[in-house]
């Protein structure tokens, strides 16, 4: 088996890429070691010293390290998902959802701003996600209110130092372009 590794514009994530579907049922983040019993990867993952976050993308896999260097952390993680591959596991266990919303990531927008979000969400699922799965994370809907859509950052883009300029330029920027109703955007 042959994983390759990206580097991600934020330095304390990589992007493994193992040349298969790794998340087919939508994207999961793990942000703490307690939430590892929800993946036997995960659990193989948070083993290695250093990795603090998992991210489950359609066909790749984001680590955070919260210490060491990636030359040290690298070797440990690429042996960390060739044997869960070859195990032959589940990415999730028996009884955990594969991914979805969490329940704290309920969606919040007034009635009569519905045809608004539809057009945010539909910009975000064909022009945005694309261009951010490629950098190993995804953003997702969370609210709009009062003219700012809040989304949320998960996988590289959590905690990336050009996270701000992403929402900022890029995202309200063609937001606003298509919609003039969007004045900012916000992460959650």
């Amino acid at each position: 088996m042959f994983i390759q590794t990206e580097a991600t514009p934020n330095p304390a994530t990589l992007k493994f890429l193992p040349g298969r579907s790794v998340s087919p049922g939508g994207p999961v983040e793990l942000r703490d070691p307690a939430q590892a019993d929800r993946s036997p990867l995960a659990a193989r993952l948070f083993g290695v010293k250093g990795v603090s976050a998992v991210f489950f993308g359609s066909d790749f896999i984001t680590v955070t390290k919260a210490e060491g260097e990636w030359p040290h952390l690298k070797p440990a993680i690429l042996g960390a998902i060739m044997e869960h591959y070859m195990s032959g596991a589940p990415l999730m266990a028996d009884g955990a959802a594969d991914a979805g919303p969490e329940e704290s990531e309920e969606e919040f927008f007034a009635d009569e701003d519905a045809q608004t979000v539809e057009t945010i969400k539909e910009l975000l699922e064909t022009r945005i996600r694309p261009a951010v799965a490629g950098d190993g994370g995804d953003i997702t809907f969370r609210g709009f209110k009062d003219g700012t859509v809040y989304l949320a950052m998960k996988g590289s883009c959590s905690g990336c130092p050009s996270s701000t300029a992403t929402l900022k330029h890029g995202i309200q920027n063609l937001l606003r372009h298509f919609l003039p109703q969007v004045r900012e955007v916000e992460a959650v």
